[in-house]
């Protein structure tokens, strides 16, 4: 007999499951999903860094990068 369960792993009591079944590899084969797909919600790493820039902006009053690339 097979068993297939969705076990969501962003919560601690799911966290602990997939701990706990992880130990019983000669039983049971765990499968994740695809690593490269962006989990609903969350941002790109262009979008993060663009944000981040547009903060600090919005902290110091100017764009940082413009003085950056004025040291070199």
């Amino acid at each position: 007999m097979s068993v297939i369960a969705n076990i969501d792993d962003s919560t601690p009591t799911g966290r602990k499951i997939v701990r706990e079944l992880e130990k019983h590899k000669r039983v049971i084969k765990l499968s994740y999903p695809d690593q490269e797909e962006i989990p609903e919600g969350c941002r790109t790493l262009e979008e993060g860094v663009k944000e981040i820039w547009n903060q600090l902006e919005t902290k110091f009053g100017y764009d940082i990068r413009i003085l950056k690339n004025e040291i070199r």
